[in-house]
């Protein structure tokens, strides 16, 4: 994966990501229909569902120890706000797009993926711990606080080793390795792009385009580099699996970037000193409860007291935390230095650009974009309701 992001780049990104998406999302559709019909059906399902309400209900108590439904509430927003407007993965493929309204209709249509791994991915983990309840398949178990759990992590794998014959098998296979390239060489490209645009051209303006060029592939080395060297630690900390690890670790690197995107776009009186501060402070927060969290979290040790409170604390209710923190520290920071000049934020703030833009942004609701706009808000809303109640 790294080899063919450094030499191909985004243009190779872009030809081997479509194929990819299709047919991870095809694979995926296919042990779905499978682990139901092995099952029994939906029914059946949601009749073992149901005697385990506690794990598969939507909307979990304040008790829960993971996913408590205000700390969901809070984090999920923080979050999405993070991914879907600043965070380079998405931010790079909209400034690749011809125009405003294809970049529109390229984000919309990516949120309209971004709902069928409900379908797809979460609902074969429930057909798997059921078919595991059954006896049908064995999954593996692991060790938490002392007793044997199913491995979260093992559920899709030993769905495809089990149930699919060998042909279907290797398709599937095909298909995470697909989504892991795909995952990977744009996080790659992604990183090495940021860092020779927005860092390395601002330290040494005026290289050639080949210079950069050479940059952003020995950038894109060192990101390999790094994520080989992270493995033994995410595997230290994603101790409630690799799924809550994901979440945790995007709780913590959201918060000031959201911050800054949500208070530069609303309030022209933030100036670069208040962003600075912000993301600074905000990162090195997180990265401070990342860390304690892997050492002092879910009891690994309980002294001293505060540190293991600090580890234990629910990452949603962190994510909201570092919100607050991040803006503190940018409207302090803001209010002590001079405020921008106006003229180096025109076009940068929400009333400016409806302003500058009014026309060309009216222009880009196509019709398709408003389709899909409401094709989003009903599947979104449909599944809340149905699995707000789907255990009643």
């Amino acid at each position: 994966t790294g080899i063919y992001t450094v030499f191909g780049g985004m243009r190779a990104i872009m030809a081997t990501a479509t194929p990819q998406a299709v047919i991870i999302l095809l694979g995926s559709a296919i042990i779905t229909f499978i682990g139901l019909a092995k099952l029994g059906g939906w029914g059946e399902l949601v009749r073992m569902a149901r005697g385990n309400a506690d794990n598969f209900a939507l909307w979990r108590p304040l008790s829960d120890p993971d996913f408590p439904w205000l700390g969901v509430l809070i984090a999920s927003p923080i979050i999405g706000i993070w991914y879907w407007c600043t965070d380079q993965y998405i931010v790079q493929r909209a400034l690749s797009a011809k125009d405003l309204a294809t970049a529109r209709r390229g984000a919309l249509f990516g949120g309209l993926l971004k709902v069928w791994p409900v379908l797809i991915f979460l609902i074969p983990g429930m057909i798997g711990w059921a078919l595991h309840q059954k006896g049908v398949i064995q999954i593996p178990l692991k060790m938490v606080n002392g007793a044997g759990v199913i491995d979260g992590d093992r559920v899709f794998p030993t769905l495809v080793t089990a149930l699919l014959p060998t042909g279907i098998r290797g398709l599937i296979v095909g298909c995470l390795l697909a989504a892991l390239m795909s995952s990977l060489a744009s996080l790659f490209n992604s990183s090495a792009s940021l860092f020779t645009v927005d860092v390395y051209e601002k330290l040494r303006p005026g290289r050639s385009g080949k210079h950069l060029l050479l940059v952003g592939r020995i950038a894109t080395v060192v990101v390999v580099g790094l994520g080989i060297l992270w493995i033994p630690v995410m595997a230290k900390i994603a101790g409630g699996g690799l799924y809550q690890y994901l979440q945790s670790v995007q709780g913590y690197l959201a918060p000031p970037i959201t911050a800054v995107f949500l208070l530069g776009l609303f309030w022209p009186r933030i100036n670069s000193a208040g962003a600075t501060w912000g993301l600074a402070g905000g990162f090195v927060l997180g990265m401070a409860k990342l860390l304690i969290q892997g050492v002092y979290g879910k009891g690994k040790v309980e002294s001293p007291a505060f540190l293991a409170a600090v580890g234990d604390f629910n990452f949603l209710y962190a994510t909201g935390v570092l919100l607050v923190a991040s803006i503190f520290l940018m409207v302090v920071a803001s209010l002590l230095t001079p405020p921008p000049p106006e003229e180096k934020i025109r076009g940068l703030t929400y009333g400016s650009i409806h302003q500058l833009g009014a026309a060309e942004i009216k222009a880009s609701w196509d019709l398709g974009n408003k389709v899909m706009v409401g094709l989003i808000l009903l599947l979104v809303g449909g599944m809340y309701l149905y699995f707000s109640f789907w255990l009643n």
